[in-house]
């Protein structure tokens, strides 16, 4: 079953086609659409590539290559910088991904209000743990009247293009703004209920490597106890009509089956780029040494050497 936005918050979506547009737009269209709303709403799943290594934003070409529809940028667990994630965040725009940025833990207003004035499409909020804490992450994220979020009239998820504010205001909170938060601790999960309820949150994204540290088996993502945990996730975006998301699980195709096709996930952090380019680089040297057949290239010489 697909989650669905609370009828409130249904906004007229301004089809744009899956890309990045050019001159088709109007004063209220984003560069490219949210997927939360085109796709993860209406049941689809939305892949995100993290990147916390590489700085360089022709990652964005290589990610959209391999079929990803967004960037999971971290700021949390890298030494990205905000100049880096939002040179990033607008090529992805400019490529037509859509780019979401992980905060540090209890950062302040001051991370959220500049990634979003870089680039962002969406803030990922981590160690959510009470309905306060979801509450303020929306207004951190949303203009007057959903929240309390400073104003800035050129917004890159608009193109940079001078905009009406009232349209401004209503597309970038609408479209623009996505609110991810993190469930990442025991304590959360007494609270799924009330911070699935707020008003503006998008996404509850479990941090699997986080919360099964948190309750005592950490990396065990196959217990009962673990599974357990995500089944409660999941019941509760069902009943107050937000994403199920998931990070942290990698290389696990049977957990993430079942999460995708019995919970009901719909956002997943597939993959991170520092693993990714790991286990590639191993890949690599094994099928050298294989080839290589063992030598110690003394047995191997030169005419010149003989």
């Amino acid at each position: 079953m697909a989650p669905t936005r609370p009828q409130s918050q249904i906004i007229p979506i301004v089809e744009n086609g899956n890309g990045p547009i050019t001159d088709r737009y109007s004063e209220s269209s984003l560069m490219i659409d949210n997927i939360l709303t085109t796709k993860a709403f209406a049941g689809r799943l939305c892949k995100a590539l993290g990147v916390r290594m590489v700085t360089n934003p022709l990652i964005v070409a290589l990610a959209r290559n391999a079929g990803f529809d967004c960037l999971f940028i971290d700021l949390e667990h890298s030494s990205l910088s905000l100049a880096e994630a939002s040179a990033i965040s607008y090529a992805a725009t400019l490529t037509g991904i859509m780019p979401l940025v992980r905060l540090p833990w209890q950062c302040g207003s001051g991370y959220v209000q500049q990634v979003l004035d870089g680039g962002a499409m969406g803030v990922i909020f981590p160690h959510i743990v009470t309905r306060e804490d979801a509450y303020a992450a929306v207004q951190q994220c949303k203009f007057p009247p959903w929240g309390k979020r400073s104003m800035w009239g050129q917004q890159p998820v608009l193109g940079m293009r001078q905009t009406p504010l009232p349209i401004l205001v209503e597309t970038c909170n609408a479209k623009g703004s996505s609110v991810l938060v993190m469930i990442e601790a025991l304590s959360s999960l007494k609270n799924l209920d009330s911070i699935a309820a707020v008003e503006g949150v998008d996404t509850l994204l479990v941090g699997c490597l986080d919360l099964s540290t948190d309750m005592g088996i950490p990396g065990n993502f196959d217990s009962e106890y673990f599974r357990s945990a995500l089944i409660d996730v999941s019941q509760a975006c069902r009943r107050h009509g937000k994403v199920m998301g998931l990070a942290g699980i990698y290389n696990n195709p049977s957990l993430q089956s079942w999460a995708i096709n019995d919970l009901g996930v719909r956002f997943m952090l597939c993959q991170q780029d520092s693993n990714l380019i790991a286990s590639a680089a191993k890949e690599c040297v094994a099928a050298v040494v294989r080839v290589d057949g063992g030598h110690t290239h003394m047995e191997v010489v030169s005419p010149r050497q003989k």
